[in-house]
């Protein structure tokens, strides 16, 4: 090995190892267990009272495991059905490559008296109203320019835009610039897949439009307490590409979690698209990467990240923060509401929402419907793991492509669905644009079915980053070849590794 590179190679290691040495954050939650004990965080899946309120006996058998980290202590968490939790441990895994998992950290999530989580959870209602608007109407539509009149009215709701208000051409979408182009969709959830020989068009089952569950009290309740549920029915005759929030949710529903990200690096490697200008092989006369800085290397990356940024979320939400889903607060709200319990502690902003209200007329509770049977999964909410994962794919591959280049033929869906025609907007589509809206779009679908709040989607997708940048320094410095990576983050800063 000549002088020159391996005195490379060893700057490179002594950056690394610098970073390595980084000291630990503290991680630190939003208090709300100590301050409103037993009504603010998770406890899906332990017994509730008849108000949906967790034991507090089995809560604290919770806490104790988690304190403990003893498999036995684990075991003895009572639940309150045959539905088990999912996975706590998973938390504690430490990692070969990459950042440990309790070596990053989110900050603490949005208060359940705070005006941010009013906003987050007015924003679902929302959601849950609109599941059957398509995107291509959100412009005319009455129902999106009122929820878009409304969500600008809120004291903290930090999401996209105009000279200060919501939008219909902003409503629900991402912060990024890229999530803001052109259509609500990213062009990898619609074009075709060339996988190996086969040509697969994105068309995919459908579930019946209008059909919301969990907006009964006593089916709730039975659900919190880890109550069954018959599955959703699929239809798999009618397929069609994604043009709903339904549709999204049903999609997040049963994906494979890096499932869009190998879609968007097979398509990418199908329409050729360039690489980044670090990689050593792009302008090499002699020889073409695989096993390394090639595309073999390319889909093992992407799948080699998600994995370990489920485990740095999973210690998040079990061990630090522990946020209430969606579905639970919607429990608060509706019991607050309807005289079962006094909760005041709620911000008002919720409480007087118009789309509680039109909730109610439509469903008669104040529950947030649900576009799950089983509602949210048996897991804290805050991070969302789908957006976690979203943020490390999404980050290896606009640091493996040239994210300037444009998308060629952009499409949108027809009218029902069916087929994909041209889109013929004015914004200019390119792949580091279409691969921050398809994490957005992901972690959003999450939101749309009501499972997610807004924050668990973007400050997740910022943990995800940090997982991928960690796991891409380390390919850096343990590879043979003169390499880097250049990407844009998800705050808009540019990063060489």
């Amino acid at each position: 090995m000549s002088e020159r590179r391996t005195g490379a190679r060893l700057a490179r290691l002594a950056s690394a190892d610098a970073l390595d040495r980084q000291p630990w954050p503290e991680h630190v939650n939003n208090g709300e267990e100590g301050d409103y004990p037993y009504i603010a965080n998770y406890s899906k899946g332990l017994p509730h009272d008849e108000v949906g309120e967790v034991r507090p006996e089995a809560y604290n058998t919770l806490l104790r495991a988690l304190a403990t980290g003893r498999s036995e202590d684990f075991e003895r968490i009572p639940l309150g059905g045959g539905v088990e939790l999912t996975n706590p441990q998973a938390g504690l895994a430490f990692e070969l490559e990459g950042p440990d998992p309790q070596s990053l950290a989110v900050p603490p999530a949005p208060r359940l008296d705070s005006a941010r989580n009013s906003a987050e959870a007015v924003e679902l209602y929302w959601m849950a109203l609109t599941r059957d608007v398509p995107f291509t109407a959100y412009d005319d539509h009455p129902l999106i320019a009122q929820a878009a009149a409304e969500l600008s009215r809120l004291g903290d709701y930090r999401a996209p835009k105009v000279d200060g208000e919501v939008t219909p051409g902003t409503i629900f979408r991402g912060d990024t610039r890229g999530d803001l182009r052109g259509p609500f969709l990213s062009q990898f959830l619609l074009r075709d897949i060339q996988y190996g020989t086969l040509r697969i068009p994105q068309l995919h089952d459908t579930v019946r439009p209008g059909r919301d569950f969990l907006t009964d009290f006593d089916a709730w309740r039975a659900v919190q307490s880890g109550g069954a549920t018959p599955p959703v029915k699929r239809d798999q005759v009618n397929r069609r590409y994604l043009r709903t929030p339904r549709d999204l949710a049903n999609y997040v529903h049963f994906d494979a979690l890096y499932e869009a990200y190998l879609n968007a690096a097979l398509i990418l490697l199908d329409l050729g698209a360039p690489v980044d200008a670090g990689n050593p092989y792009r302008h090499s006369a002699t020889q073409a990467g695989f096993g390394t800085y090639g595309g073999p290397h390319l889909l093992s990356l992407v799948t080699e990240v998600a994995t370990r940024a489920l485990k740095a979320i999973w210690f998040q939400k079990w061990f630090v923060h522990r946020r209430l889903r969606p579905e639970a607060f919607g429990g608060r709200v509706h019991a607050h509401l309807s005289g079962l319990r006094d909760y005041g502690v709620i911000d008002r902003e919720v409480l007087d929402s118009e789309a509680v209200k039109l909730t109610y007329d439509e469903h008669g509770s104040y529950l947030l419907p649900q576009a799950f049977p089983e509602g949210s999964p048996t897991h804290p909410s805050y991070g969302s793991g789908h957006a976690t994962v979203a943020g490390a794919c999404v980050t290896v591959l606009k640091a493996w492509f040239d994210e300037s280049w444009v998308l060629p033929h952009p499409v949108v869906p027809d009218a029902d669905g069916t087929a994909l025609v041209p889109y013929t907007g004015a914004d200019v589509l390119t792949v580091g644009g279409e691969l921050d809206k398809v994490a957005a779009n992901v972690a959003t679908g999450r939101n749309m079915a009501g499972v997610h709040w807004r924050s668990d989607f973007t400050e997740s997708v910022l943990l995800g980053e940090a997982v991928g940048i960690g796991v891409l320094r380390d390919h850096v410095r343990v590879n043979h070849e003169d390499a880097s990576f250049g990407l844009t983050r998800f705050d808009g800063r540019r990063l060489t590794i």
